[in-house]
């Protein structure tokens, strides 16, 4: 079975190639890999164009986000399969093998794996509330996004079905895109360490965004529209949205900004009749 990895990028030269390169050592050797250039002002595409490679496809995109990036690559693809991986992440060896067996074998839509998380190079052990959860995460995931991107594999059409992710999301896009598909699939985990994630740097969209909650905000608020969305999960909607938008809201006010704090406080209050 052919799977399309997508790695989305932007100014990440140095950690891209690590990343390209835990994807070309794979066991499992039945893939595509597709790294989207997102407007790179480094000399990403330099570092591209030395790695002579028949499964490496590159694309160049003005500069558009990462949820551009991935949505440009992942319909660039062929693979009934679709793996992602954040250009400053890398996979163990046999993460494609593992998790294709585990995804095939359970006949999951969409899956992840456990993964190492290393802050600023030392390894860390994540929260409790950060744990990966298997089946049916839609409320533990309201609080926060559990699943990683770079740990998550799904079929095309469960893309087509959920996808594509928001390009006007610049952050949370993750957080937006599981929910809406939490809704509708229950979440495979595979439970090897298979993916290390890497955090801490400044260049980070969590580093270097404020105020994350406002996107999640506008997610939830997004949610409260869908098909596919019942009494009791409204409910759980409409209570983490007042207290995202609380925080939020008291942010503002922190920082003086009243006329901001104004508009999501009358944008929420219009959902919660």
């Amino acid at each position: 079975m052919k799977v399309s990895v997508i790695i989305p990028t932007y100014n990440r030269a140095e950690l891209l190639k690590r990343a390209i390169s835990s994807v070309l050592v794979q066991s499992y050797m039945g893939f595509e890999l597709i790294v989207v250039d997102d407007g790179s002002e480094d000399h990403t595409r330099s570092i591209l164009k030395n790695i002579h490679d028949p499964r490496l496809k590159v694309i160049c995109q003005t500069h558009r986000g990462v949820s551009s990036a991935r949505n440009t690559g992942i319909l660039n693809s062929s693979g009934e399969i679709v793996a992602l991986l954040d250009s400053d992440d890398e996979w163990m060896g046999d993460k494609l093998e593992k998790h294709l067996q585990f995804h095939i074998q359970g006949n999951w839509h969409i899956s992840q794996t456990d993964e190492i998380w290393i802050r600023k190079g030392r390894r860390v052990n994540p929260g409790k509330r950060h744990a990966k959860k298997a089946g049916w995460i839609f409320e533990p995931s309201l609080e926060l996004c559990l699943v990683s991107p770079s740990c998550v594999m799904f079929t095309r059409d469960f893309f087509h079905d959920i996808g594509p992710f928001d390009e006007d999301f610049p952050a949370c896009e993750d957080y937006d895109m599981w929910l809406r598909a939490s809704l509708k699939y229950p979440v495979g985990l595979c439970p090897y360490p298979l993916v290390v994630r890497h955090g801490g740097r400044e260049d980070q969209l969590s580093s270097k965004i404020i105020g994350l909650d406002l996107y999640r905000i506008y997610s939830l608020i997004k949610l409260l529209k869908n098909p596919y969305m019942d009494s009791y999960k409204e409910k759980l909607v409409k209570n983490t949205l007042k207290i995202k938008a609380n925080t939020y809201i008291k942010g503002c006010l922190k920082r003086g900004k009243l006329e901001e704090a104004k508009r999501i406080k009358e944008m929420v209050e219009m959902w919660m009749v």
